[in-house]
């Protein structure tokens, strides 16, 4: 890495809650625009790649609400945060009473945003930079905020996550309307109302619904 990722994160974050999970706080950018608008020039030239981690995306801040509304959904269990970003969600469900969590990106910016994030929040959390997708895991819940926003991306997940369904774990996404959400494959659990950032999104507010993924 030409930056050192925790320095970086410090100098251009803010300790801040996201409004829908006021129990959290975490590195965030107060101005999205002045870091994720970055040229892809600019975020080579300080080793960079887009730093999802710098924000909390309503997907994820739907899944984190309700985890920690419904911790029955992972007390006393292991838990994987598939594409973890800023660590939200993985720290809702530690905090939620959940007994492991393994925060998965294949980011490694976010491995750090993640440790910083767990600190601030005193929760111990696992970190892993592997693709795992397609791969077995060993987790009795699975969490996914926010990823159905690429079609080839979806159209690997979606067969990995209904076998893992099959298998008889929860897999759970927070979704705020994304193009390639497969409904048809799902059930839902609850919907909010997410404040979001409108440099990033198209509103202010976003829909987001937390869903379950059906076996078979």
């Amino acid at each position: 890495m030409k930056t050192d990722p925790e320095s970086f994160i410090r100098a251009n974050t803010s300790l801040m809650a996201p409004p829908h999970v006021p129990e959290i706080r975490l590195h965030l950018a107060s101005e999205a625009h002045e870091l994720w608008l970055k040229t892809e020039e600019e975020l080579e030239e300080i080793g960079l790649p887009p730093p999802f981690w710098a924000f909390a995306w309503a997907g994820g801040q739907g899944l984190a609400r309700y985890i920690l509304d419904h911790p029955e959904a992972v007390v006393g269990r292991t838990v994987l945060d598939f594409a973890s970003g800023s660590g939200l969600v993985a720290i809702a469900a530690r905090q939620a009473g959940a007994s492991h969590v393994l925060a998965v990106d294949i980011d490694p910016w976010a491995g750090t945003a993640i440790r910083l994030n767990a600190v601030e929040n005193g929760v111990a959390l696992e970190f892993s930079s592997e693709n795992i997708v397609g791969r077995a895991v060993d987790a009795d819940v699975i969490l996914a905020g926010d990823v159905f926003y690429d079609r080839d991306f979806a159209a690997g997940l979606v067969p990995w996550l209904r076998r893992l369904a099959g298998e008889g774990r929860a897999v759970l996404v927070g979704d705020p309307g994304r193009a390639y959400l497969p409904k048809d494959r799902l059930e839902e659990q609850a919907t909010y109302q997410v404040p979001v950032t409108r440099a990033l999104e198209d509103s202010e507010v976003k829909k987001t619904t937390v869903w379950r993924f059906l076996a078979g």
